[in-house]
């Protein structure tokens, strides 16, 4: 692993997955999300749900229906830890796979579309799918 760091072509990834990440944040900002930092600056980002129709356990489990992995977050001023009002989004597993700004824009797209019930859930699943199998993963 270590020998893998010094890499310049793991230096180069580890470059886009911040690109990547700052890419998706201001995407779902454009969507009308709030960050609980206000964006990020590293791989992962945290969206607040609180002002929101769902929560962050509902958002992960509709999200993970069509193939969009994210994961539910306590946010600091959460009553409710089963009820949790952050949404944790980090964007490793897709740079891995080559993905770049522009598929991170088409991801926001599909993250809106599933927390706003804006499509079947179908038709954004094959979409996700669709892309998916452009960037195989050869890790």
């Amino acid at each position: 692993a270590f020998a893998q760091a010094l890499t310049p072509a793991y230096k180069k990834e580890q470059k886009q997955v911040v690109a990547n990440a700052a890419a998706l944040s201001e995407e779902l900002i454009n969507y009308g999300y709030q960050l609980y930092t206000g964006g990020t600056d590293n791989h992962l980002m945290l969206l607040d749900l609180s002002k929101k129709e769902l929560d962050g356990s509902e958002a992960e489990k509709k999200l993970e229906a069509v193939g969009i992995l994210a994961n539910r977050n306590s946010l600091p001023h959460d009553d409710k830890p089963f009820k949790p009002s952050g949404l944790r989004l980090g964007t490793p597993s897709v740079t891995a796979r080559g993905m770049k700004e522009k598929e991170i824009k088409k991801i926001a797209e599909l993250i809106d579309m599933v927390l706003k019930n804006k499509m079947v859930s179908g038709k954004i699943k094959a979409e996700v799918k669709k892309l998916a199998k452009r960037f195989i993963f050869n890790g």
